[in-house]
């Protein structure tokens, strides 16, 4: 099926068959607008006439957009997506056009809208997104690894307790150290009078994201505290060891791990792997109430 056509409804059935009178959008990243280079990432559907939101949904796999343009802000790209989701939600009968050029990246396009019949817009949603977004792999793709296993894995357990959604994301430490601090965290939230932030960091390639991540703590605190008037609770989420293959038959790179965890402790930031990530959801949910 070449892009921009419609799904054929399965086994022919109309409208006053069952299904609802939809209508889609494809978001697709472009890496350049001039070589018109594109991978889709994306589907918005909704019910016409209806007063429902538009659904929303990104790929979870970010692979053939960082091959496509391995410099691409994915940790963007998905607070894109809870960015627009807050956005139909709450302005359900807004402007989507409007909606949609004050959320969307200059690197992310929509297309026309097109017809769709669907059972329902959860179904209709897995159909387009296995169509359009997510298409049947061909041979073994590489398996993710570093900081985007880390941030799958923190986002998986977040979406899964139902609290991805009400998290910030791409914290920008500039906003709590001075003008020019590169570092972004990647989530979190404020549940009394503490906020958690949650960054993964990756051990498999040296100690620099931790080197980065301990420097920069004492700032973090300092402009928490002085900002928001709140203390800070930063989490550095890593692989756990056996992963990474830092065990005792690899002294060197089990030394490097503990290197890595023993100077982020030393800088009073928590210290978790991906194994602890459910817990820590789970407890993100008891404090968001939902």
């Amino acid at each position: 099926m070449k892009s921009g056509e419609n799904p054929k409804p399965k086994g022919g059935r109309s409208a006053g068959e069952g299904r609802r009178n939809c209508e889609f959008q494809l978001l697709r990243y472009v890496a350049d607008a001039l070589r018109n280079e594109y991978v889709h990432i994306g589907v918005i559907l909704r019910e016409e006439g209806s007063a429902e939101p538009a659904e929303v949904r990104f790929t979870r796999d970010w692979r053939r957009v960082r091959c496509l343009d391995p410099e691409a802000d994915t940790a963007l790209l998905e607070g894109m997506e809870s960015e627009l989701r807050r956005r139909f939600r709450e302005e359900p009968n807004g402007r989507l056009m409007q909606l949609l050029e004050e959320s969307l990246s200059l690197n992310v396009q929509m297309t026309a809208p097109k017809a769709y019949l669907a059972e329902s817009l959860p179904a209709g949603m897995e159909e387009l997104m296995r169509l359009y977004v997510e298409p049947q792999r061909r041979g073994r793709m590489p398996r993710l690894r570093g900081r985007a296993a880390i941030q799958t894995a923190m986002r998986g357990e977040f979406e899964l307790a139902g609290v991805w959604d009400l998290l910030r994301k791409q914290i920008r430490a500039s906003d709590y150290t001075r003008p020019g601090d590169p570092l972004r965290i990647d989530a979190g939230y404020r549940p009394n009078g503490v906020i958690r932030m949650f960054h993964s960091v990756s051990l498999e390639p040296g100690v620099e994201m931790a080197k980065v991540l301990a420097f920069s703590a004492s700032g973090l605190k300092a402009g928490v505290e002085r900002v928001e008037k709140a203390m800070l609770e930063l989490t550095a989420v890593i692989e756990p060891a056996a992963k990474i293959g830092a065990t005792d038959e690899e002294p060197e790179r089990l030394e490097m791990y503990r290197f890595g965890v023993e100077t982020m402790e030393e800088h009073q930031i928590r210290v978790l792997t991906t194994s602890d990530l459910g817990r820590v959801a789970e407890t993100a949910r008891r404090e968001l109430r939902v």
